[in-house]
């Protein structure tokens, strides 16, 4: 267990004889209790998403924003192996405006590749030391060791997440890597939605009550979209090859980018626990009404009916799973992380595994999880490393291989 102050929560379980999942809803049954076909996986996977979308992430505005966007710096990294390019998003509406830095790293002298699209935590400077990296002077949550102050970077972040973002691995393996700080799309705080991309819609839902409004999650899925809306048109890019990543809240947003958005080829969820990968209805480790009482903005106001109520859930982690296929899915645990609850999150994978075969493909049959460093599965892949809640070199690895052998079909 990473975090001490977990062990001190009462309310937390951690016995595996004290969960009880009652019955899961079936994503193969419609609403009137119709088992689905294959022919009819397409509207009904529609029927799943405003399920998902009224009952947990919120619903999206429909409007367009404008998007314009500018390489603002060009460089060569790591003894020419890397393309540095860094990019400003522009994104305007009639209500506002606002600039995300979008961060490539490509093969040089190659195009065409299969890429990488994830959010970090720390700002682009924090993925690697390269001085040329630009800090962001967006609102960041103050933290000693990466020498965030006032709520603002500094030249001490610089690399300092860069454990997580191993750049010359996947650049010689023939892949782009591209990333941007999350808070540009939205400050990761309770701030009633006055900031970030929910700014640009203050129509839409404007009471910050409404059941279905949308939230942070729904909102980092929805830039991550307008990021690939950006890197599709880089010569670097195959943009039939690009992958969705996250680790944490932010393999929440990946996976619910992922359900929304079917330009991206696979989609990748890394630790992403409780709201992501990770069955809501075995309350192991965090919970709805845990995850809803720290963060209440990352999801919409009717989640929060389902504290210490999941089994009420009309569904859970496995139809978020579901609503992707038949496009492949990785699920990444950690052997030490049981706030994300790995056994579950492997479990919505295996739930979800019935879509995949309706449509012909394979998943994860067994109901047993893997050992540890052992990749497993089919369209739905999985494993589980050795150690902590964090997202390493073991992970990338296994992330790329599926990613290869998925756009090589």
């Amino acid at each position: 267990m990473s975090d001490p102050l977990i062990a001190q929560r009462k309310d937390v379980n951690y016995d595996e004889g004290k969960i009880d999942i009652g019955v899961l809803p079936d994503p193969l049954v419609s609403k009137v209790g119709k088992r689905i076909t294959a022919k009819e996986w397409d509207s009904h996977r529609l029927e799943l998403l405003r399920t998902l979308s009224e009952h947990q992430f919120g619903f999206a505005p429909t409007e367009v924003a404008d998007l314009s966007w500018k390489v603002v710096e060009e460089g060569i990294m790591n003894e020419g192996l890397t393309k540095r390019q860094q990019i400003v998003v522009h994104l305007q509406t009639v209500a506002g405006s606002m600039d995300i830095d979008l961060i490539v790293f490509s093969p040089a002298n190659k195009t065409k590749c299969g890429a990488f699209l994830g959010l970090n935590f720390q700002g682009n400077h924090s993925i690697d030391s390269d001085k040329a990296i630009r800090i962001p002077s967006t609102w960041m949550r103050n933290n000693a060791e990466s020498g965030v102050s006032e709520n603002r970077a500094t030249e001490t972040g610089r690399g300092q997440q860069s454990r997580r973002w191993p750049i010359r691995e996947i650049n010689e393996r023939g892949f782009v890597v591209a990333t941007a700080y999350y808070g540009d799309i939205d400050p990761d705080f309770d701030d009633g939605f006055k900031n970030g991309v929910h700014s640009l819609f203050p129509s839409h839902k404007p009471d910050i009550d409404h059941p279905d409004r949308w939230g942070s999650i729904a909102g980092w899925s929805w830039g991550l979209s307008r990021l690939l809306d950006v890197l599709i048109q880089q010569p670097s890019v195959d943009p039939t090859k690009v992958a969705v990543v996250g680790h944490s809240r932010l393999g929440k947003a990946s996976l619910w980018a992922g359900a929304t958005d079917p330009r991206f080829s696979v989609v990748i969820s890394n630790n992403s626990g409780c709201g992501g990968a990770a069955l809501e209805r075995r309350n192991f480790g965090e919970t709805v009404a845990i995850i809803n009482t720290s963060f209440p903005h990352w999801f919409c106001g009717n989640f929060k009916k389902y504290n210490k109520n999941e089994k009420e859930l009309p569904h859970d982690a496995h139809t978020l799973i579901s609503v992707i296929a038949p496009r492949p899915v990785y699920i990444a645990s950690a052997t030490e992380d049981t706030w994300a609850d790995p056994k579950g999150e492997y479990l919505s994978g295996h739930y979800a595994t019935p879509v995949y075969q309706l449509l012909g493909y394979d998943g994860l049959v067994s109901s047993n999880p893997p050992e540890p460093e052992v990749s497993v599965g089919g369209r739905i892949g999985y494993h589980v490393r050795t150690g902590p809640h964090d997202i390493l070199s073991y992970d990338w690895q296994r992330f790329m291989d599926f990613s290869d052998k998925s756009w090589k079909k």
